[in-house]
């Protein structure tokens, strides 16, 4: 599969041109890389307008990933999550619906944030009892009862798969249940782009849904920031003639052309023999998981290349067992104190998994921590995401921020989910949750 972007930049690298023009450093070699660090030179294309090289990536991309339209983002699946709001927004205007989502309680904080932009009224789907913050496994069932009591349909829903644990909602189910109904079905699917290209396709653009981001660059060997936003090819027409609008709506005007050139080569890459390669490894994983499940410790979760722990039952919290595996030279993706996460790909190698098994078969196990997760604390919303995130607000310390309203949500990244979002009230069970996951200071509403 050819690569424009990449030949491009390595072209204009070995010309010998004298660059008067951005970047500042003019290719001189300071890190390494600068001679390939471009801006929208003539010939380069342009993002978001893309007609040339860009273009023809992008079309490569689409053709991969079997979809009506893909587009490249260097700003991650935030911008992604942003650009498909926008999209869902326009349509629900063309179609005289209310910019309303019904989404997944366990969305990202760019979620929150989008919907403050947009001025979108957010419904929750919330996780069964005892799941936590990081979860929420919808079921076909849940969501059909859900739209059927509603007497004003939401323009889209809005879920999150694979979730940061590695569980998988049914998307060709809820895709089904979305469409009866007349709604759009966005999936944030960061963490599955590879999911394309095991044997048997689960991605979200395979199994239904309208419009889903994928962050290439967390599961494929792409660098950071390198994402897409995929259009359906059942999705309606208008989207594939706006999404580089809404993409430009919010994305800078000066993309990295090293992450694009990152995009660009992979599809070359994914065309060359990655699903065997991506099967190969998945199947040495699964079978390893299973080994640790007969060693009585279970994995979490059905994301074929994820490995979560929840290792209480062992005697340690997932942030004890992450310390542990960090003193052996293995550095995790997550950690809290109920789990901890390992992202895997083909590009570790098999002898990765040795390591990793060794070190778990060699704990020693300890009496079970029976602490458990305090509950999800119940939304008690007062004011709006955007009128909350978009007021005058200060950062207290959290006992004093009981009966206040959240201004901003209180989360790192990762996982970057909140407890509590924008505009809900801090409650006695807030609180209780925020010290459970060592949350000190809210930043509130003004009074």
């Amino acid at each position: 599969m050819e690569t424009p972007i990449w030949d491009f930049a390595r072209q204009y690298a070995g010309s010998g041109k004298l660059r008067l023009h951005m970047p500042g450093h003019k290719g001189s070699k300071v890190l390494g890389v600068e001679d390939l660090d471009l801006t929208e030179i003539e010939g380069a294309d342009v993002l978001y307008q893309a007609q040339g090289i860009i273009g023809r990536s992008e079309e490569n991309a689409a053709a991969l990933f079997g979809t009506a339209k893909t587009v490249y983002s260097t700003e991650g699946s935030s911008l992604g999550i942003r650009a498909m709001l926008y999209l869902a927004m326009l349509y629900g205007r063309q179609m005289g619906k209310k910019p309303r989502i019904l989404a997944g309680r366990n969305a990202h904080k760019t979620f929150m944030t989008a919907a403050a932009l947009l001025d979108l009224e957010v419904l929750w789907l919330y996780p069964k009892e005892g799941e936590g913050i990081l979860s929420c496994r919808i079921t076909e069932e849940g969501l059909e009862q859900t739209l059927a009591q509603m007497e004003e349909k939401p323009v889209a829903v809005y879920l999150t798969n694979p979730d940061y644990l590695g569980n998988l909602v049914d998307i060709r189910g809820l895709s089904r249940v979305c469409h009866r109904h007349g709604v759009l079905l966005l999936v944030d699917n960061a963490h599955g782009a590879y999911l394309r290209f095991l044997p048997q396709s689960c991605h979200p653009m395979d199994l239904g849904a309208d419009l889903c981001c994928d962050s290439a660059h967390k599961t494929l060997p792409v660098l950071t920031g390198g994402a897409y936003v995929h259009i359906s090819k059942a999705a309606p027409s208008c989207f594939c003639q706006q999404i580089e609008r809404a993409m430009a709506l919010f994305a800078s005007t000066s993309p990295s052309y090293l992450i694009l050139q990152s995009l660009d080569k992979v599809n070359a890459y994914l065309a060359e023999g990655y699903p065997q390669r991506l099967a190969a490894f998945a199947e040495s994983l699964a079978a390893m998981k299973q080994r640790l499940k007969d060693r009585g410790i279970p994995p979490v979760g059905e994301e074929p290349l994820k490995l979560t722990l929840a290792p209480k039952h062992l005697g340690y919290t997932g942030t004890e067992l992450a310390q542990l595996l960090w003193k052996q030279d293995m550095v995790c993706e997550f950690s809290d104190p109920d789990y901890v996460v390992m992202m895997l790909t083909p590009e570790l190698g098999q002898e990765s998994l040795v390591r990793i098994e060794q070190a778990l078969s060699a704990i020693e196990k300890r009496e079970p921590i029976l602490q458990q997760a305090p509950p999800l604390p119940p939304p008690v919303r007062k004011r709006s995401i955007r009128e909350a995130l978009l007021s005058p607000a200060r950062e207290l310390p959290l006992r004093q921020c009981l009966g206040r309203i959240l201004a901003d949500a209180s989360v790192s990244c990762p996982p970057a989910i909140p407890i509590v979002v924008c505009g809900e009230e801090i409650t006695l069970d807030s609180i209780a949750c925020f010290e459970y996951y060592g949350i000190t200071h809210c930043r509130v509403m003004e009074r």
